[in-house]
């Protein structure tokens, strides 16, 4: 062996040439030696079944990990494995499934068996420092084979942090999709992006989070891995269906109990007594006989994958599964039909179901209402211009060249709704005169079928058009009734108004030193919640009569909203188009050039939600309730509840809504 280390023996001799010998020289051949032997040629299930141990505090089955207890997982995580030449690995999935445990695998088996830089990409970065403490720490603390591997977090010691573990031949940085900062840190081997679809759509105005990330595994060619797994969301719009879609899409095979013949499960085949969850059953789709539940450990024993497209890139899979796959003694058929029969008549139910139960997309419907039928149902409300059921008030401005366009809205419990005036202030943002007039409307007050008279709570003014002139005004009459806003695509129905952030602004060319408080609206969201609205079946006089309430969301039109309004609030439609690359997206479009009263309706919608209305609790909707019906002042201690006071030598009282959050 002409490269060994050289030993000399060991005698009494100082000056001799053995003076240079050690005692660890035996260990030290020894570590030699062990560095020549290669590593087990382990897959990443392989390794899981051997080294993995799951923690209480990440698993409701702690103890050592079975990649038997969910058998789907075992050919994803085989194909991160480095023997395997796939470099991407796609998952659309249910909630639940082992998805994320999966990729806690790959992570152990990396700081393990096949070293290298690795990133782990959350939502956020608030979601990756909960990803380390509740996934990572208890994956490393919890397996022997890793533990003495990863440096222990010490608060002086850089390689043990919450967002970094140092290891031999690598490290693992975690970070939010919403840092590009993070998403460049670093080259990465090993990408692990988990729930995609939550991901912002440009991570610091700096392109797609997905995109940044993928850049940084570009130079290690085909040596790279990357994992990409989700829950889907809205079609159109979903980052992992557009990934799957372009995948070969596999699907899991499993033998029907009676007849053998191999089919992936769908919840069609589900059949039950309406009512009855406990009667679900299973029909396969070749004998048509019935399959009970206890059977799916088996049938999933002996599944497989298998293709059902021909992706259009040779080095990315993909894999889609269902909770009806779920191991026994997690999400059972009874559980699934239950949530089904809860979902039915509520869309964001169904959404739910679809998304996290079926792995699958929802579909928005975003067909435009027929304004007809808009115009020939409106409502005539007597005692005040609003009616009973209307607690509060919000207004939407549009800013246009030559004129303002306000629409106000009366909101109830449920965000049912009223349309209670459209104003229409005459002069372009450059006149001083308009904005005097938008004050004026600011200040008005409108009566209440009780005699009460309310003020708006909240007026949204878009900033889309001469913005400066938008911030300066909202600077000047301030914060509490007045919020900037700006209008983005996209669907965020978690979050669709997100700020406020400050904004610099000019006036007369001097620079304000600290801008207007501007929010940003995820306009998709609230068009789509406005037209799901209008669908809404009413109930009939006779209903009413017996003390039927119309369905939560409804929309009221006044009497003296004319065809034009009608016309301009289902002005657009959502449509599906595709891009360059051939991917499908979700659009709102145009059906006439006016549009202005659906996007007033957006603005006081975004104002609703700014004040907290999605958000309040039964006490305070009980609160309101009693100011708007009280007979006498109420008292202006509780800021967020409102304020009642009374003007002098008006019989009507006055409710100003202020700081509602």
């Amino acid at each position: 062996m002409p490269n060994s280390p050289k030993l000399s023996r060991r005698s009494g001799d100082p000056g001799g040439e053995d003076s240079f010998a050690f005692r660890g020289s035996d260990v030290l051949l020894q570590a030699w030696r062990d560095g020549l032997r290669p590593d087990p040629a382990l897959t990443v299930s392989e390794w899981a079944d051997q080294h993995r141990m799951l923690s209480s505090r990440a698993s409701a089955e702690p103890g050592r990990y079975r990649t038997a207890r969910t058998p789907y997982m075992r050919d994803i995580m085989d194909a991160l494995s480095p023997t395997n030449p796939v470099q991407r690995v796609v998952f659309m999935k249910a909630a639940q499934v082992g998805a994320t445990e999966a990729g806690c695998c790959f992570i152990g088996f990396v700081i393990h068996h096949a070293p290298g830089p690795m990133l782990c990409v959350q939502p956020t970065v608030e979601m990756a420092k909960r990803a380390s403490r509740q996934r990572i720490d208890p994956l490393i603390e919890e397996s022997p084979a890793i533990r003495d591997r990863v440096k222990p977090a010490r608060s002086r010691d850089a390689g043990n942090t919450m967002l970094s573990k140092d290891f031999p031949g690598g490290t693992l940085v975690l970070t939010g999709a919403n840092s590009a900062v993070g998403l460049r840190s670093m080259p990465a081997r090993y990408l692990f992006l988990d729930e995609v679809d939550a991901y912002p759509a440009s991570a610091d105005d700096e392109g797609d989070p997905v995109g940044l990330a993928e850049a940084r595994s570009l130079t290690f060619a085909h040596r790279r891995k990357v994992f990409l797994a989700s829950t889907p969301t809205i079609r159109g719009m979903s980052r992992i269906e557009r990934e799957y879609e372009a995948s070969d899409q596999r699907r899991f095979f499993v033998p029907c109990p009676h007849c053998g013949t191999m089919q992936w499960l769908k919840f069609e085949r589900l059949r039950w007594d309406k009512g009855r969850p406990e009667t679900v059953r299973y029909h396969c789709e070749a004998c048509e006989q019935e399959i009970a539940e206890h059977h799916k450990g088996a049938m999933l024993a002996a599944g497989v994958w298998r293709a059902t497209a021909t992706g259009t890139d040779p080095g990315t899979i993909g894999f889609h599964i269902s909770a009806l796959y779920s191991p026994p003694g997690w999400q059972s058929w009874r559980d699934i039909v239950r949530l089904w029969e809860a979902a039915q008549g509520n869309d964001d139910a169904l959404r739910v179901f679809k998304n996290t139960v079926l792995g699958e997309t929802w579909t928005e419907s975003g067909e435009a209402p027929d304004w007809q039928r808009l115009y020939d149902r409106r409502e005539t409300w007597a005692n005040g211009s609003v009616p009973e059921g209307a607690l509060f008030l919000t207004a939407g401005a549009d800013v246009q060249k030559d004129r303002v366009e306000i629409d106000v809205w009366a909101w109830g419990r449920n965000l049912e709704s009223w349309l209670v005036d459209h104003i229409v202030i005459d002069g372009g943002p450059e006149k001083a005169e308009t904005w005097t007039a938008l004050e004026q409307v600011l200040a008005k007050t409108w009566q209440h079928a009780n005699g009460a008279a309310l003020k708006i709570a909240r007026l949204a003014i878009d900033s889309g058009y001469e913005s400066s002139a938008v911030y300066t005004w909202g600077r000047r009459v301030g914060v509490g009734q007045v919020s900037p806003i700006k209008g983005v695509e996209g669907f965020n129905r978690s979050s669709p108004v997100s700020g406020p952030t400050f904004v610099d602004a000019t006036e007369g060319g001097k620079k304000v030193r600290r801008g207007a408080r501007l929010w940003t609206v995820a306009v998709s969201t609230f068009k789509s919640e406005t037209y799901r609205y209008l669908r809404l079946e009413r109930p009939t006089d006779e209903e009413l009569a017996e003390g039927i309430r119309f369905p939560a969301g409804t929309v009221h039109l006044p009497s003296w909203s004319d065809s034009e309004w009608c016309k301009q609030f289902v002005a657009e439609q959502l449509v599906t188009v595709k891009n360059r690359r051939g991917f499908s997206k979700l659009e709102w479009q145009k059906l006439r050039e006016r549009n202005e009263a659906l996007d007033c309706r957006v603005y006081a919608r975004a104002a609703a939600w700014i004040v907290g209305a999605d958000r309040w609790s039964e006490a305070k909707w009980r609160d309101l309730e009693k100011q708007v019906a009280a007979t006498d002042f109420a008292s202006a201690s509780d800021p967020e509840a409102g304020q009642i006071r009374r003007i002098a030598r008006r019989p009507r009282r006055i409710i100003k809504f202020s700081g509602l959050n």
